[in-house]
């Protein structure tokens, strides 16, 4: 096994923003809305950005498309003087080969850490022993750091176990996990089984408080698109020993989560729209929600976005 590359640098405890994908009209990557969304993350206290992640059709990109929004995206940052910010790119693909490939392009448009997906099209012919290998290889091609993302939504329900997790982070050049299937129990053997600076996620707001709890580093949350501040400042409270306080906040998140997570990330991209007034449609097939689903959001999202603003001043 190779060493860490000479680049790495530990990921700071916080919220990390899986953004959205921007279009224009003409279904072409909108670059003034990446980066507009990207400078407004950022400037809201996130602790790092996440492209092409579920959230970020990833799927609906070309590979020049994802090497484009990366650039534009590290450049944002940059250019707002938030160039220590760390920017990680989703790379999962179904095979080996074409995974080192997106992991070898994120590092030269600009990425300082790349998320994985484990492959499950074939699920029934990869046995556990597999998967940890192609993240073995995975992680010694790749010349940055790797996370693992264990999504069983977006992987034919495949979930990998803790004991699974554990064998991949051995690799020296895999350091972190997000844990969208929100098992805290998971979470909580993770941050017990594995090396002090291997960076463990939750992967939804509704449970930003209970993984810290347990040891956590903190979320990686598609929410938080809409409410950073309210996401940071769960983290914040905890940090300061407020438990009443960050538990109060974290209700009130978890009640907009449900909603985002009822409506997938064509609900959070309208939600951006019709709170923020940019967004924009995904891309065929996917489609906007429906009129019911929009009062659905737009009622869920009240309470929360309220909440946003109060911490603004």
């Amino acid at each position: 096994m190779t060493e860490s590359p000479a680049q790495f640098h530990s990921l700071p405890d916080g919220v990390y923003v899986p953004t959205v994908a921007f279009f224009k009209d003409n279904d072409d990557i909108d670059l003034e809305a990446t980066q507009r969304h990207a400078i407004h993350l950022a400037e809201a206290g996130v602790a790092g950005l996440v492209v092409h992640g579920s959230n970020g059709e990833a799927v609906h990109l070309s590979r020049e498309e994802r090497s484009l929004v990366i650039k534009t995206t590290r450049a944002a940052l940059d250019q707002s003087d938030h160039h220590l910010m760390p920017l990680i790119a989703g790379c999962g693909a179904q095979s080996t080969r074409e995974t080192i490939q997106l992991c070898r392009d994120a590092a030269s448009a600009g990425a300082n850490y790349v998320i994985v997906l484990p492959p499950a099209y074939y699920g029934g012919l990869l046995n556990t022993s597999k998967i940890v290998q192609h993240f073995y290889d995975v992680a010694e091609a790749s010349p940055i750091p790797v996370m693992i993302y264990n999504y069983p939504g977006a992987c034919s329900g495949l979930d990998l176990s803790s004991d699974a997790i554990l064998q991949i982070a051995k690799h020296p050049n895999v350091h972190g996990v997000k844990l969208t299937c929100g098992n805290t129990g998971k979470l909580a053997r993770i941050v017990d089984g594995a090396r002090p600076d291997f960076f463990v996620a939750g992967g939804s707001a509704d449970f930003i408080l209970q993984g810290l709890v347990v040891g956590g580093n903190g979320t990686i949350a598609g929410t938080a698109n809409l409410v950073p501040r309210a996401c940071v400042r769960i983290c914040e409270l905890f940090n300061a020993g407020d438990l009443k306080e960050a538990r109060r906040l974290q209700a009130i998140v978890a009640k907009a989560d449900w909603v985002a997570i009822q409506t997938g990330f064509a609900g959070v991209k309208a939600a951006l729209q019709h709170f923020k007034g940019y967004g924009g449609e995904p891309r065929k097939p996917c489609g906007l929600p429906s009129t019911e689903q929009m009062d659905m959001i737009t009622n869920g999202f009240e309470e929360v976005m309220a909440l946003e603003q109060s911490l603004k001043a």
